[in-house]
């Protein structure tokens, strides 16, 4: 039906012309007209087209929905819009729920999903689940197992979970916690709620507590010697097992079995850093890798049919994968590519203005920057912002610098771009780009030359690491303070390298691969601040340059990306691999109490 026919619709019911039907709810009549009421309504369609229902009949009563719902619900079958606040959409989904206005009913859980937060998210996932609505139910409770960390600490609701419900959620494997530590704590802030009833139930929870991958002093001083896990004479089989799985995995490290063991089984990450093409060889590759920080080890994504890309940017933004400018060899691109991680595939968008290859990439405020690069003849200065929405660039004021080979961040609603290389050689200059001024700030230069850097905001500083300063590949690295406008040195890294992929994940700085002045290499480590040390981390599958990478989070598929788990729990099943057990090593345990 058109807006137009609509809207004579809906004037005549105000007006009680030619109404077929009287609609009573408690007392209040409401005229209308029965095809529009069929039109969004199962349940009045079947109501009216019934053979019970005689067609004389021009007054019906409905139970169960107040005279403001169903006022709301009549609004909405003749103008498809109505208004919902927090105040009253439980009340109205229960309605629209019960009188099959799926329309409606779908609109309330869009809303409920937009307004889930640390508070309510428990509530409204329990809600949708009394009410069957499987969608929001699933959106909630994946809203909870990403949010476990800050929804357990200060989430009233969650202290009155049931003890079916907590189960739940803390034996998923996509429950985000990096410690298991986060875990044990729930689970006694739990039964702290409610000690007389709860205290009996330890030993059921706290197997679901993955305490082999615990910190070793932890989980002596806090687990192992916990008054109420000393107390319960069931904990002490949990805890022994325990400590043989810790020792096993310490002595062993990794190995496919772990996956077969609830204590060393590892949980899925949140967020999966995925490296995309570069120079490998003598020729750009499509490889695609995600690293699973759960497991440390590198998963092979790629798509075969995707064209080959090096000296790229990739941004990540609106679950895309934008895929920007870069080189294959031969051509030098202005095109623009974006990848559904969801649904495995590519798209093409608007192409830039300019080719560029060594483009600097960012997002900032729902748009992707690109500035500077190479078009095959001359270095740029140029700069362009893309808006998803329109499918446009737009250029924006220019750099005050030709920048190639540079890289670039955001921080505190600005771009930053550093180093790179200009006709002249390499440079360790840096600027600044406001979006409300539109225009670029020189800030203080570096302390190195730097071009293949790069660049990356890390809490609340600038990084710039690595690259080349025109003689020698660098391992040394630095930190912006917008604050001082000055740089400062940081621990170098492990290798020397350029043109790598660089990315925050889980409160670590990583660096991928890159060329380290004789070779391209696989290599990857990552920085800890609060450690202030780099650490090795498990190679890529090959050598690579020119890569870039970007943080999904929150896959709805994060198991396509992660190491396998329940594929090798029933690949050693197949093999009739017996069931997973620890013989006692011959160093003595502790004494359990």
């Amino acid at each position: 039906m058109s807006a137009t026919t609509r809207s004579v619709y809906y004037e005549l019911m105000l007006e009680g012309q030619v109404c077929d039907v009287v609609i009573m709810v408690e007392g209040t009549a409401f005229n209308a007209h029965k095809i529009i009421l069929c039109g969004c309504s199962d349940y009045f369609r079947v109501l009216f087209t019934s053979a019970g229902w005689n067609t004389e009949r021009r007054e019906v009563n409905i139970p169960s929905v107040s005279p403001e719902m169903m006022k709301l619900i009549i609004q909405y079958a003749y103008t498809l819009a109505v208004p919902i606040s927090p105040n009253n959409v439980q009340e109205l989904l229960v309605a629209a729920n019960q009188l099959a206005v799926l329309g409606l009913l779908r609109i309330c859980c869009n809303f409920l999903e937009a307004q889930l937060c640390i508070e309510n998210c428990i509530g409204i996932s329990q809600f949708a689940e009394l009410h069957f609505c499987t969608d929001l139910h699933r959106v909630a409770q994946c809203y909870v197992r990403h949010h476990f960390e800050p929804v357990a600490k200060a989430c009233e609701e969650f202290l009155a979970l049931s003890l079916d419900q907590l189960i739940s959620i803390i034996e998923k494997d996509d429950l985000n916690v990096k410690e298991e530590d986060v875990v044990f704590e729930a689970i006694l802030r739990w039964i702290d709620h409610a000690p007389s009833e709860r205290r009996c139930h330890i030993s059921v929870l706290l197997p679901k507590v993955r305490m082999a991958l615990m910190e070793s002093e932890y989980f002596m001083t806090k687990v192992k010697n916990n008054e109420l896990v000393k107390q319960t004479d069931e904990c002490k089989p949990i805890v022994i097992n325990a400590l043989k799985a810790m020792y096993d995995l310490n002595m062993n490290g990794q190995s496919d079995l772990d996956f077969c063991n609830p204590m060393t089984r590892p949980r899925l990450p949140y967020a999966i850093l995925l490296s995309i093409g570069g120079w490998s060889g003598d020729s750009a590759t499509n490889g695609m890798e995600a690293y699973d920080c759960r497991y440390n080890q590198w998963v092979d994504v790629t798509i075969p049919e995707e064209r080959p890309r090096a000296y790229h940017g990739v941004a990540y933004l609106k679950g895309w994968v934008y895929c920007v400018g870069g080189f294959d060899g031969v051509d030098y691109f202005s095109s623009v590519r974006k990848f559904d991680p969801v649904a495995y595939t590519w798209l093409e968008v608007a192409p830039m203005h300019y080719q560029r290859c060594y483009v600097s990439v960012v997002v900032l405020d729902g748009f992707i920057y690109a500035m500077g690069g190479f078009n095959g003849d001359v270095r740029l200065n140029t700069a362009e912002r893309y808006k998803p929405k329109t499918n446009q660039w737009t250029l924006i004021a220019p750099m005050n610098e030709q920048r190639s080979d540079a890289s670039a961040t955001t921080l505190h609603g600005k771009v930053y771009i550093c180093g790179g290389f200009n006709r002249n050689g390499c440079l360790w200059t840096s600027e600044t780009y406001s979006p409300e001024t539109n225009q670029w700030t020189a800030i203080a230069p570096m302390l190195s030359r730097r071009t293949g850097v790069g660049v990356i905001a890390f809490e609340d500083h600038v990084y710039a690491v690595g690259g080349c300063d025109g003689t020698n590949r660098l391992q040394t690295v630095e930190a912006y303070n917008p604050l001082t406008n000055s740089w400062r040195p940081i621990p170098s890294m492990f290798v020397t390298r350029s043109n790598f992929g660089i990315e925050v994940v889980e409160d670590r700085l990583f660096v991928v691969g890159g060329f380290n002045g004789i070779t391209t290499t696989a290599s990857v480590e990552c920085y800890e601040r609060e450690a202030n040390e780099w650490y090795d981390v498990c190679d890529m599958s090959f050598n690579r340059s020119a890569l870039s990478c970007c943080v999904l989070p929150g896959l709805p598929n994060v198991a396509d990306y992660a190491v396998p788990r329940d594929a090798l729990l029933l690949d050693s099943q197949q093999e009739d691999t017996p069931s997973y057990t620890y013989s006692l090593p011959s160093l003595p345990f502790p004494d359990y109490h």
